[in-house]
């Protein structure tokens, strides 16, 4: 399986570079150069591609754990994004089925992507066949047009594409501030198929089952349920280490929790921290949290505070409990003032 690797530099700053991948399934090197023209992307005014070289599997820089048979699973950083890991914070899977394979999730940046791309191929030469995005953050789902690009159909919650198509420019734009060079090329998924009800994705023998909840962590979460494993991969439905982040409803995020039980994990891929998870165990300590933010969230409206009075006293018995904390917990205890002030 053969690979174009080529250089994508800035059109206003030719010395700007970074090397990036463009997946051909083609057998020979002959045969990916000879489609080099035709399968190279859009990239965008901005940039363009030059330099470009054919290679066999190039190295992957991502460490996937086989954590059930045919499952696999990277863990992604605790960390806020930074130049030195390209947007590597969040847990991405894959799994392999009799006929392809499906991801889950895509990663920050287009390096992750190609990462990811590159770690599948480490294990198998079965097609990508899906990736599935379990909400519509960016450190979720940057990586996902190079999988489209070896021919993976792009998959979401019924909100996934309005909701990306209205933060495309400020995650794009957001993204390549915090990491800089490495995030050349990268950009929001534009080709996401909408979930209209609850999907069965076969894989050949092994069916997933893929669900779209209510509003919770976000107003697009999927979960994704492995059924020949009884593995559940709960996106940001669920955080391990990582602080909490709310970008939904904070009850019925709740309410969401309850519902992951059925039907009943052997484990869960959190998406972040963990990576893998005991049912109910792991989600004990997230479930206290959104507890503690809700009722002193209701008890400072109840009391006559301000939201900028309640930022500062709500929830911090939590602090030395979550990495990242400070970075989240300020815009957790305003989404859920709002939600909860008028109830």
């Amino acid at each position: 399986m053969f690979e174009i690797v080529l250089s994508l530099c800035m059109v206003g700053q030719p010395d700007l570079c970074e090397t990036r991948l463009l997946p051909t399934a083609a057998q020979t090197c002959a045969d990916a150069m000879a489609r080099v023209e035709m399968i190279e992307p859009d990239w965008g005014a901005d940039l363009v591609a030059d330099g470009y070289d054919c290679v066999a599997r190039p190295q992957t820089a991502l460490t996937f754990d086989e954590i059930a048979p045919g499952l696999y699973v990277h863990h992604g950083l605790v960390a806020d994004v930074a130049p030195e890991n390209l947007g590597d914070v969040a847990n991405i899977g894959f799994i392999v089925g009799g006929e392809s394979v499906a991801v889950i999730d895509a990663g920050g940046s287009r390096a992750i992507g190609e990462a990811v791309y590159l770690a599948v191929r480490a294990v198998t030469d079965k097609p990508i066949s899906h990736v599935i995005l379990t909400h519509m953050h960016p450190d979720h789902v940057m990586g996902a047009d190079v999988l489209a690009e070896a021919g993976a159909r792009v998959i979401g919650h019924r909100k996934l594409p309005q909701a990306l198509a209205a933060r495309a420019d400020t995650y794009e734009a957001n993204f390549a501030r915090l990491i800089g060079p490495g995030f050349i090329g990268s950009r929001v998924p534009d080709e996401v198929e909408a979930m209209e009800t609850d999907q069965e994705i076969d894989l050949g023998g092994r069916v997933l089952d893929l669900v779209a909840r209510e509003t919770a962590h976000s107003e697009s979460d999927v979960t994704v349920f492995d059924r020949q494993t009884a593995t559940l991969f709960t996106g940001d439905l669920v955080f391990d280490e990582h602080s909490p982040a709310l970008d939904g409803s904070v009850l019925g995020w709740l309410r969401v929790l309850d519902a992951l039980g059925t039907p009943v994990p052997s484990r869960i891929i959190p998406g972040h921290g963990g990576p893998v998870l005991d049912w109910p165990d792991g989600v004990a300590d997230l479930r206290r949290y959104l507890e503690v933010l809700r009722d002193e969230t209701r008890a400072a409206v109840a009391d006559g505070l301000r939201l900028g009075e309640a930022i500062d006293s709500v929830g911090q018995s939590e602090a030395a409990r979550w990495t990242l904390f400070d970075l989240f917990h300020q815009r957790n205890v305003t989404a859920a003032f709002t939600e909860l002030e008028w109830e």
